[in-house]
């Protein structure tokens, strides 16, 4: 009798999406209209809150930075990111932050998005600053302050000018060099520029401050004698332990809003304060189940770290674009076998089967891989 034949496999493949394949969604799209949906996708998300299963992010600290793992799932995909820290990067030529991303199948397990996080995560950042600001911001808002003018500061301001209507930055850096940088990047747009030699100058008159600083320092960027009645705070560059840019008094003057509290509560300005300090989480505020700003005059303060629902969005936004767009690449992350109980075989695959040399470019390959059995002598 002939031996049964197992039924040979559907291939399983990731669609990998590229820096430049994020780059292209927003030529195609536009950087508005990005802006504008990634926040809706953002918002959809939020006002689904009791469907996901939250954590803290896991983060392994170093004297240099930090490295953290941030996962989130409903009932049918899970997604986690990988994301750094290192503020000292730049004096190497490389990036403070970098990321990548995934979006896996809860019923089988597949990874079937695979995506650069860098680029994203600053659009998603920006995207949750004003999703914020949209909810707690005095609508008449139009001037703001941005205190840090590093990788992340052109996408506040143009999220903040696209989505909120403001047409004033009054910018501050240490670095007058990130200054110049932002300048000449926001040249083309219609924003009001005004550089300031100080924190205190670049606040004076501004409805909405952002801080979006990157020492991994307890610092004090924002001091409460600089509040003015009806301000909004913005701030995202404190994210970890030991990590803050706000005195203790500029939260003990506002009402302070937060993403997930058990998170922020670590690694937020908030977490100088006792743990009955009281605060809002964000999904609260957006389903109405708590207030916003109740009056022009109350100081609003969104104390901003990531958390991971913000990257579950920003990764299904991206796998929709791709769809849409016929953008990214598929790639093989799983073996494909015949016999799924079989994973030795791969080691008895033909030698041009099983690797491509870091300097060549992969071929595309049939659905099948052809073996040659080998002997394994003891």
């Amino acid at each position: 009798m002939m031996p049964l034949r197992m039924p040979l496999p559907h291939p399983v493949t990731t669609r990998f999406f590229s820096v430049q394949d994020v780059a292209a969604v927003i030529q195609q799209m536009g950087l508005p209209h990005v802006f504008e949906r990634l926040a809706e996708t953002i918002r959809t998300d939020y006002l689904r809150w009791n469907d996901f299963e939250k954590c803290a992010r896991v983060a392994n600290h170093s004297r240099d930075g930090v490295i953290e793992l941030m996962p989130i799932s409903d009932a049918k995909t899970y997604a986690f990111k990988y994301v750094n820290g290192h503020p000292k990067n730049t004096q190497g030529g490389l990036p403070c932050v970098m990321a990548f991303g995934v979006l896996a199948d809860v019923a089988t397990g597949i990874p079937e998005f695979l995506s650069e996080l860098t680029l994203s995560t600053a659009l998603r950042t920006a995207a949750m600053s004003v999703v914020a600001a949209q909810a707690l911001a005095r609508p008449d808002s139009r001037c703001m302050a941005l205190i840090g003018n590093g990788a992340q500061s052109e996408f506040q301001a143009l999220a903040f000018h696209y989505l909120l209507g403001i047409t004033e930055l009054r910018l501050f850096d240490t670095d007058p060099r990130a200054t110049e940088k932002l300048m000449a990047n926001l040249a083309h747009t219609p924003l009001r520029l005004t550089v300031c030699a100080s924190v205190r100058e670049a606040v004076r008159g501004a409805d909405i401050v952002t801080t979006v600083t990157a020492d991994k320092t307890n610092a004090t960027v924002l001091t409460p004698d600089m509040l003015a009645p009806g301000m909004h705070i913005n701030g995202v560059g404190g994210d970890c332990p030991g990590k803050t840019e706000l005195h203790p008094d500029v939260l003990r003057a506002s009402s302070v809003f937060v993403e997930y509290e058990p998170q922020t509560r670590i690694e937020g300005d908030l977490q100088h304060l006792p743990a009955d300090f009281a605060v809002t989480e964000l999904w609260q505020l957006l389903s109405g189940q708590a207030p916003g700003r109740v009056n022009a005059q109350q100081i609003t303060l969104f104390d901003s770290v990531g958390f991971a629902l913000q990257d579950y969005s920003v990764l299904r936004f991206m796998r929709d674009a791709a769809q849409a767009l016929g953008l990214g690449q598929p790639i093989q992350l799983i073996p494909e076998l015949v016999n799924p109980k079989d994973l030795f075989v791969l080691l008895q695959a033909e030698p041009h089967a099983t690797a491509t040399p870091m300097n060549k470019t992969p071929q595309p390959t049939a659905h099948h891989t052809q073996f040659k059995k080998v002997t394994l002598v003891a």
